[in-house]
């Protein structure tokens, strides 16, 4: 079974467990949102919405919120010493499709459960190894700010350069 969703002012084909980027909806990452613009479910018999199908929404997890790649925009006009440089990033929200709903249905499939990592505890045979660990290096004072230099001395007037040749008689 799939359905094609409108969201974003964008069309998508999507099937249960498919990962797509869309353009930025509301919802916490690891909540499950449901889509409601549904133009098309397929499968044995498809049914066609006109515009959307009654009744069909697709449920999906938010996986992530970030932001897509950098647009430059650079405008200039030859011989006039006009620049404009402007660029954005597209806020984009990842999604995996869980279900494809029809009549009005709930979503079954809750959010799946996050991996944990795996941390290695460090081996000890006494308590004293943490709190050693735990002990700061003793803080070492501000370094103090040099002092203000001294005003500069005015300079002493020179001569005026001489220009061309000098005559010695």
């Amino acid at each position: 079974m799939f359905a094609v969703i409108k969201t974003g002012g964008r069309q998508y084909r999507v099937v249960p467990d498919d990962v797509l980027e869309i353009g930025k909806i509301a919802g916490d990452v690891g909540t499950i949102v449901q889509l409601g613009e549904v133009l098309l479910v397929g499968g044995e018999s498809p049914i066609l919405g006109t515009p959307t199908v009654a009744g069909a929404t697709v449920a999906a997890e938010v996986l992530q919120h970030k932001r897509g790649p950098k647009v430059i925009s650079f405008k200039k006009r030859r011989r006039k010493n006009s620049r404009r440089k402007r660029g954005y990033r597209d806020e984009i929200t990842v999604l995996r499709i869980t279900e494809i709903l029809t009549n009005d249905n709930k979503p079954t499939v809750g959010p799946r459960p996050k991996r944990e990592k795996v941390v290695a505890k460090p081996e000890s045979d006494s308590d004293e190894a943490p709190k050693a660990a735990k002990k700061a290096a003793p803080k070492k004072p501000a370094a103090k700010k040099a002092a203000a230099k001294p005003a500069a001395k005015p300079a002493a007037k020179k001569a005026p350069a001489k220009k061309g040749k000098t005559d010695k008689k």
